[in-house]
């Protein structure tokens, strides 16, 4: 791995781990105003919150701790499921561009972070038997 990667991965990564833990907080501790758009706008219960906060949290620790490196797709998987989610939930409310910066912001720098892993961070062998 050239320095150059390696300090994009890192980059990447480390932004990309303040963001989901920023926002897993918010959720975690229901915010007024993410409590008003998830549960009342969009209808989510309440209870979706304290989930997706947790697999935030759970997805950045992963990511960050060395090996496990099927557990780390699991968790880069998780990030763009959850961010796609984000942008079509906003889509579907019919918000404004301004609101799409941030899930789409956390999904480029998932997509950056996958691709730039180090080679001790990627699945070397897929067993299908």
């Amino acid at each position: 791995m050239t320095k150059r990667n390696k300090i994009i991965y890192w980059v990447a990564t480390c932004w990309l781990s303040l963001g989901m833990v920023s926002t897993a907080i918010v959720q975690l501790i229901k915010m007024e105003e993410e409590v008003q758009k998830t549960s009342l706008q969009l209808g989510y219960p309440g209870y979706f919150l304290t989930i997706i906060g947790v697999w935030k949290l759970l997805g950045v620790f992963t990511i960050l701790i060395p090996k496990y490196p099927l557990v780390k797709e699991w968790a880069y998987a998780g990030f763009v499921f959850v961010m796609t989610g984000a942008l079509f939930s906003h889509f579907a409310l019919g918000d404004p561009a301004s609101e799409y910066f941030g899930p789409a912001l956390l999904l480029v720098l998932t997509l950056v972070s996958w691709y730039f892993r180090p080679a001790e961070r990627r699945l070397t062998q897929v067993n299908l038997n």
